[in-house]
């Protein structure tokens, strides 16, 4: 007898130096869009598409997205922290279509234009819609239509948050109040993370 598949699953990868509203916001409304039944965050290794620049060690990283995601619903895979080398999205989506029929790849409509620099996009496209929140300054036509024709785009408000920035504010003393969670904050403080 065939094993019942889970049902519609939202995949959404970074690097989450630190995890912010934005990224939650994003999440919530690809989840209330698109009815899907899980989203999942999952956290790189080895981004292949990052500055020079190292991330935090992935194991710091996960314990500011568990303070993030604490009493969301959303989940955790570690799946690209156990793979050796850089995060491939296409090799993480092959993970999922193990289990998963349905798959969403959460983006951002600024990663949406880097899309064709990934590794395999024609392989991504074909194991995954594109869920694509609106990002000031990324214009939707600026996307080529065999792209377009696979993309659900959410009916977000644009939040011009990224983490970038937020490491920024952190390293010049500013507050990151109501742009993170508030456990995120006080993790950021009490490790002495981004100074």
């Amino acid at each position: 007898m065939k094993r019942p598949r889970p049902g519609r699953l939202g995949v959404f990868g970074g690097t989450f130096d630190p995890p912010h509203l934005g990224h939650l916001l994003l999440a919530e409304c690809a989840r209330e869009a698109l009815a899907l039944d899980t989203v999942v965050f999952v956290p790189a290794r080895v981004p292949p598409h990052r500055a020079p620049k190292r991330p935090l060690p992935a194991d710091v990283r996960v314990r500011l997205l568990r303070a993030a995601l604490h009493g969301t619903g959303f989940a955790i895979s570690t799946l690209e922290l156990s793979r050796p080398g850089p995060s491939y999205t296409v090799d993480t989506l092959d993970e999922m279509k193990k289990k998963h029929d349905d798959i969403w790849l959460l983006l951002g409509a600024d990663s949406l234009l880097d899309l064709p620099t990934w590794r395999d996009p024609d392989g991504i496209l074909a194991r995954a819609r594109l869920a694509v929140a609106a990002r000031p300054g990324f214009p939707a036509r600026r996307i080529p239509a065999r792209v377009q024709r696979r993309v659900d785009w959410l009916p977000n408000a644009p939040v011009d948050i990224s983490s970038r920035d937020l490491r920024r504010r952190v390293a010049d003393g500013r507050s990151i109040r109501f742009l993170v969670p508030d456990r995120v904050a006080r993790l950021i403080e009490r490790l002495g993370l981004y100074r």
